[in-house]
């Protein structure tokens, strides 16, 4: 039996919306579903989990989707003026906000229902069936683990809630709302997940378009060093249990090293799938397009991230199918394809990339010319670590005018790029990129001249409304080589293990075209002040990191780049706090006093104004700065850049919640539940400062 992702509607549910925050404990969550008549073989079992598939990927949204999940990051510039960066503005929902339950619930029906029977033996079948069977119900326990991580990622301590209660009484509905310390709520998850991984298959029906056991070792290889980091690094803080002004009051044994067994748990799962995996990493070859004019794969790492049909990439563990004749498509490619997308690489980002030698381009041994950038992003990335080179689209160049003395012009230059291809048309002519995505509409425009490329198709029917069929991963094998690297380092604050963590990142590098052997030459050139001006993650709890440390999380950045990662990092990493002070501006691109600026026909569309501005002014600097365009009614330009609040660390419980669970229904502060560090259980109120 086959059923894919896409084909049955990832994440989609059969009952209608739940709106109170506690409706998981009293309502049935699928009133369709009879249990006694439905749950009764594999392809029930089957049909029901895949309708609980609401994994982060390609989706049917517009714009670039996936690969534009990292905007608002030091990774890459969206547009508009987003809240999190503005102290004051993110309000606490009035509503119950992300406080969510139902898919949750949907999954504890499932074990009320499936597991009596399992372990009293009543489903009928050979072997097979049996074996089946059992793979579902693991498939359920990642599932839930999966979607409670979620909920731990934004809220921290949460209820732990086994059952799909049915029509409780206040006091059962008051205790099963209560929240569990962090740590509680991790353990938890990482049990879902090794019960999982008895039962899972490691090929499962549907070939990759469903849950292995491989996909439960990686999991809980992130959930591990998710938790063990985020407890290393906000240590004795708010947000963490018995933390100075945690709003808890049971602790539940908690101390300073429970963080070592949550990154020793990494270690080890992801050590399962590394091992797998580090040899059988998707070839780069390294060429400047993915596909040629037939659509043919040119480079399996370019199209490991947009083919049709990912089963047979290795490092793949687990993807999301679109297929047009079943109906089943995403928007991806519209924007990706055909312009900036409303994202763009931040500079911050495109300086971490090494050069080839291993050395940054700030050390006077890379080979790098800061002069480079005067002549355009072809330049720019010239002799770079690969990804960064393939997943950016390079546009035409533009002729550099040659003066004089006395500013005649001279000549112009003859040696010019034609630009990355955006996509073949039928006839198999090339479409090609050029440097006028700087002014499109918030859709359209590549926010800061360095044009994300990753995740690009050539298939120009992709490009239209609902007619993409590029797949999207869902888990991917490298991920546990980094979750390796940096959980061991972590721990053991050292890279003398058995040779696996070095093993691991130069398979990595290898692949990115760094020289592998220069690893420790890396370290030994890093400059932390240097790194710290365009990448948060140099930082932790206000301070800078060791050099070793920072190059494991640096090798995070540039492979997992656009893939939804950023921001879960940097919090767990607390490499924000350092902007509670000191505002951060991101850049782009070089552009003014370059070959750009000396354009007459590009500067034609140039627009340097405090309301309608496509271009951030001159006086500013020569490098575009992204959220700097329009100036007036700007609380980001105002504040001299990104501001951070420490609140913003965790998401606030909408004010709904307290109002439901409130002792006295006219009193909110009676609630069983508490609200997360800086944040007022009153709606439409913004962050406080901690403590």
């Amino acid at each position: 039996m086959k059923k894919y992702i896409g084909i049955l509607s990832i994440g989609a549910f059969l009952m209608g919306g739940l709106s109170s925050c506690n409706d998981f404990l009293d309502r049935e969550p699928l009133d369709k579903v009879t249990p006694d008549v439905y749950f009764n073989s594999p392809e029930d079992l089957a049909a029901y989990c895949i309708k609980c598939y609401s994994f982060k990927t390609v989706d049917e949204k517009y714009g670039i989707n996936l690969f534009g999940t990292d905007n608002h990051t030091d990774n890459q510039a969206g547009t508009g003026n987003p809240t999190m960066w503005i102290p004051g503005k993110k309000l606490v929902p009035s509503d119950a906000g992300e406080w969510k339950w139902e898919e949750i619930r949907a999954c504890n029906y499932f074990f009320d229902n499936v597991l009596p029977k399992y372990e009293n033996g009543e489903f009928e079948g050979n072997a097979s069936v049996q074996k089946e069977i059992k793979h579902y119900i693991g498939e359920m326990y990642v599932l839930r683990a999966y979607k409670y991580f979620v909920m731990l990622q934004k809220f921290g301590d949460l209820p732990i809630v086994t059952t799909a209660m049915q029509v409780p009484n206040k006091e059962e509905l008051m205790e099963a709302s209560k929240r569990r310390p962090r740590h509680k709520v991790a353990e938890f998850i990482i049990n879902d997940l090794k019960k999982a991984e008895e039962m899972l298959m490691e090929t499962p029906p549907g070939g990759k378009n469903r849950i292995s056991r491989d996909v439960a070792y990686l999991l809980h290889s992130r959930v591990a060093l998710y938790e063990g980091t985020w407890e290393k690094h906000h240590a004795g803080t708010a947000f963490v249990p018995g933390g100075k002004g945690w709003p808890g009051k049971d602790a539940e044994g908690f101390t300073s090293e429970t963080y070592k067994t949550f990154l020793e748990e990494a270690i080890t799962s992801a050590k399962v799938v590394g091992d797998k995996i580090y040899d059988k990493l998707t070839e780069n070859s390294d060429t400047p397009e993915g596909m040629d004019a037939s659509y043919a794969s040119i480079n399996k790492y370019y199209t490991m991230f947009c083919d049709e049909n990912m089963e047979d990439y290795a490092e793949v563990l687990m993807w999301k199918r679109f297929d047009l004749i079943q109906g089943v498509t995403n928007n991806l490619q519209m924007e990706l394809m055909r312009n900036g997308g409303g994202s763009g690489w931040t500079l911050g980002m495109v300086n971490s990339f090494l050069m080839r030698n291993g050395y940054p381009i700030y050390d006077s041994r890379s080979g790098y010319e800061k002069t480079w950038e005067n002549e355009g992003v072809n330049k720019t990335l010239k002799e770079r670590d690969s990804r960064i080179i393939i997943f950016t689209k390079k546009p035409r160049d533009i002729k550099a005018k040659k003066y004089n003395a006395d500013k005649t012009v001279v000549t112009e230059a003859d040696t010019l790029s034609y630009g990355d291809v955006n996509y073949y048309n039928a006839e198999g002519k090339a479409d090609t990129c050029v440097i006028d995505y700087l002014f499109g509409n918030a859709e359209t425009v590549a926010t800061t001249g360095f044009i994300v490329k990753k995740g690009k198709h050539y298939n120009a029917t992709m490009a239209d409304h609902n007619l993409g069929t590029s797949g999207g991963i869902v888990f991917r094998g490298a991920e546990a080589l980094l979750n390796y690297m940096e959980a061991y380092y972590e721990r053991y604050e050292n890279r003398n293990d058995d040779g696996t963590l070095d093993k691991y990142w130069e398979a990595l590098r290898e692949r990115a075209g760094i020289d592998k052997n220069t690893i420790q030459t890396t370290i030994d050139a890093t400059l932390m002040e240097e790194e710290a001006k365009g990448d948060w993650a140099a930082y932790s709890a206000g301070k800078l990191v060791n050099t070793t440390l920072y190059n494991i999380r640096r090798e995070r950045r540039n492979e997992l780049c656009a893939e939804g990662f950023r921001m879960d990092d940097l919090k767990r990493w607390r490499a924000l706090d350092q902007m509670e002070t000191k505002a951060y501006s991101v850049q782009g691109m070089k552009f003014w006093n370059t070959i750009y600026s000396e354009n007459e026909a590009l500067m034609s569309k140039v627009k340097v104004h405090p309301k309608e501005g496509n271009m951030s002014a001159e006086n500013l600097g020569d490098y575009i700065l992204p959220y700097f365009k329009v100036t007036e009614n700007n609380s980001i330009y105002n504040n001299g850049g990104f501001k951070f609040t420490p609140a913003h660390y965790l998401e606030p419980i909408g004010a709904a919640a307290f109002r439901q669970t409130a002792v006295d229904a006219g009193d909110f502060s009676t609630s069983v539940i508490y609200q997360n560090p800086g944040w007022g259980i009153e709606g439409n109120t913004g962050a406080q400062p901690i403590e």
